[in-house]
């Protein structure tokens, strides 16, 4: 079942694959152009696994840029402001495990 939950931002898809108050699984589609825009999370660490394409987690304060590929995996603590898209704005698929806590979307300027 599709989660069209408001976010400050459009994604091709956002599915819920589990979700508990510590723990959510979702698989998320960027479709060309998309991107999760940079937002931290008090609680939670975001953990990344690339499904389709090349995935671009970027991170402030560690700056890091984590560029993902089919299999690859990555992981951002809480309080780690971060963005998320595709290569060069291309298509990319990913699955996302954001625990243990509860969850919160923190926008960044």
């Amino acid at each position: 079942m599709s989660d069209v939950s408001e976010r400050p931002y459009t994604v091709e898809e956002r599915l819920t694959v589990a979700e508990t108050g510590e723990l959510t699984v979702k698989r998320f589609t960027l479709a060309e152009g998309q991107e999760i825009p940079w937002h931290y999370h008090s609680n939670v660490t975001d953990t990344f696994f690339c499904l389709e394409g090349t995935l671009l987690v970027e991170t402030r304060a560690p700056r890091g840029r984590h560029e993902l590929v089919v299999g690859d995996t990555c992981a951002v603590p809480p309080k780690t402001a971060h963005r998320v898209s595709g290569l060069d704005g291309r298509r990319a698929r990913f699955l996302i495990v954001q625990g243990i806590g509860p969850y919160d979307y923190i926008p960044v300027g």
